[in-house]
């Protein structure tokens, strides 16, 4: 069979975006589960900047999605021919309170590509338009929301944290009302599902137990097909995603991250970190620290994640209760069950985690009381998790002479002193060769974490002046958030008292 996209010379050709390796799992569906609706055209659509990385990654062509012809496929000016765009329905408890339809109001699925190591993944178009979950918005975005995405899930990525992914961000020649006119953006987004615990609610508040196990059985199938055969794939469906949201929970209390709003409509089944919105990074350790504007009340504080994901996936739980066993009793035990596998987990991730970034090795009770005496004291000393975490990396195991841009860190200096003391007697005991142990230490704790100041000055150079020349110089440094840079000090070091942020706000 001849070469569909054989050049006439008998030379290979590179497929124009119309051709776009597009599959439709979800939009194939049953109609309750989505709107089919095209995304809206723009004015002017200008790329802003394409992710060519990834773009290899999916199998797809940068210098195709580059063209004319590819930007007016990514702002949602030209439909590929193999596309059946939908806009996804779901509901969610939002701060605790159930709305029980939300759904996609200003994103559009455009399909699915599989990438080259055989994964299935979304590319979405936030910005696209409005669609029947709209909910009288505009189905549009601003530019500054798309830059602070696309910053925030390349960023996560370069940590080593599950995230959605920014394939390309755009500039639509076209102006938002929001607080002011601001002009508007449509962010390209990779996610490896969009399936949210508040999708299995949509269909359980209606009480449509048979669409809970349609796409109960969807996820088995595309996401954990190693549980399709199993004795109980719905309860096993429970733990994997527990596990899961466990592992992703652990890894941004590592890093300071602050999701800002862990409804249940931005809890991805697959642990992937999804939605950023209000989010934030921790500046001085601050367990109650909140930076949401739309989060009064401390909901989703830094150290409150563990306790929403885990009621956010009792409410998976109860979703899947008819499937788990047709006896009630039995299926809130099998429920409880794998739903006691989150705090497992979370801790097991957790402990190994924060020891590792203290240096040492062996998970010990004493040696986690030791470290979360280090989080206690920088608590109560103001001290800046990221720098205060990188600095003790460089730190030698038997001299502290050195230990100055440490101790600077705390407004009392002495109470990093006191702990010091305690920390090279267990880095003695386990005797680990010095360059090892410090390399080991740098390799988890970030120099370069996208603090909110700094967000917020790409996102004000966008806005403002459609200067995409921050954004760009975040994203290189970002991408290499283990290394040292010479010459990027500046971003680095913690914020100024006037540079400080301390609210982050949704970008609806």
């Amino acid at each position: 069979m001849a070469d569909p996209h054989a050049h006439p010379s008998g030379g290979p050709t590179t497929p124009g975006p119309d051709a776009l390796p597009l599959g439709h799992s979800y939009a194939h569906l049953p109609e309750s589960f989505h709107a089919r609706v095209a995304p809206t055209p723009v004015a002017a659509p200008r790329l802003i900047r394409l992710n060519r990385e990834l773009s290899h990654e999916l199998g797809l062509h940068p210098e195709v999605l580059e063209s004319p012809e590819g930007i007016q496929v990514l702002a949602g000016n030209r439909v590929p021919a193999h596309a059946d765009p939908v806009a996804m329905a779901y509901g969610g408890h939002q701060f605790g309170t159930w709305v029980p339809q939300l759904g996609d109001g200003r994103a559009i699925l455009l399909g699915e590509v599989v990438d080259r190591s055989g994964v299935r993944r979304d590319l979405q178009l936030k910005g696209a338009g409005p669609t029947p979950f709209s909910r009288r918005g505009d189905g549009r975005s601003s530019i500054g929301p798309v830059v602070r995405e696309y910053l925030a899930s390349e960023a996560m990525a370069a940590l080593g944290i599950r995230t959605t992914r920014a394939l390309a961000a755009l500039s639509t020649g076209e102006e938002v009302a929001r607080q002011r006119r601001e002009p508007g953006g449509i962010l390209v987004r990779v996610a490896t599902s969009h399936v949210r615990v508040g999708t299995f609610e949509y269909f359980a508040g209606r009480r449509d137990v048979a669409s809970v196990r349609r796409l109960a059985d969807y996820v088995l199938d595309r996401h954990y097909p190693h549980l399709v055969e199993a004795e109980e794939p719905y309860r096993k469906l429970l733990e994997e995603v527990a596990v899961r949201t466990a592992e992703l929970v652990a890894s941004w209390l590592l890093v300071g991250f602050i999701h800002g709003v862990m409804n249940t409509d931005n809890t991805s089944v697959v642990g992937e970190t999804l939605d950023y919105g209000p989010f934030g990074f921790l500046d001085p350790y601050r367990p109650g620290e909140v930076y949401s504007s739309i989060d009064r009340h401390g909901r989703y504080a830094y150290e409150q994640q563990p306790r929403i994901a885990q009621w956010n996936l009792a409410r998976l739980a109860e979703a899947l209760l008819p499937l788990i066993h047709e006896e009630e009793e039995e299926a809130v035990e099998g429920a409880r069950q794998a739903l006691g596998l989150f705090e497992e987990r979370l801790e097991e991730v957790y402990r190994r985690g924060l020891l590792r970034k203290v240096g040492l090795l062996e998970v010990r009770d004493d040696h986690m009381n030791l470290a979360q005496d280090l989080l206690a004291r920088m608590a109560e000393g103001g001290a800046d998790m990221t720098r205060t975490f990188r600095e003790l990396s460089h730190l030698s195991a038997t001299d502290s002479r050195e230990d100055g841009p440490v101790r600077r860190l705390f407004h009392d200096p002495e109470a990093f002193d006191g702990w010091a003391v305690l920390w090279r007697e267990r880095l003695a005991a386990e005797g680990r060769e010095e360059g090892e142990r410090k390399a080991a230490m740098r390799s988890v704790n970030p120099a370069y974490v996208l603090r909110n100041h700094l967000a917020q000055w790409a996102v004000d150079a966008a806005v403002e002046r459609l200067d995409f020349g921050p954004m760009e110089e975040l994203l290189e440094v970002l991408s290499r958030p283990f290394e040292e840079q010479p010459g990027r000090e500046p971003y680095a070091r913690p914020p100024r008292q006037e540079e400080r942020v301390t609210r982050t706000f949704c970008g609806t």
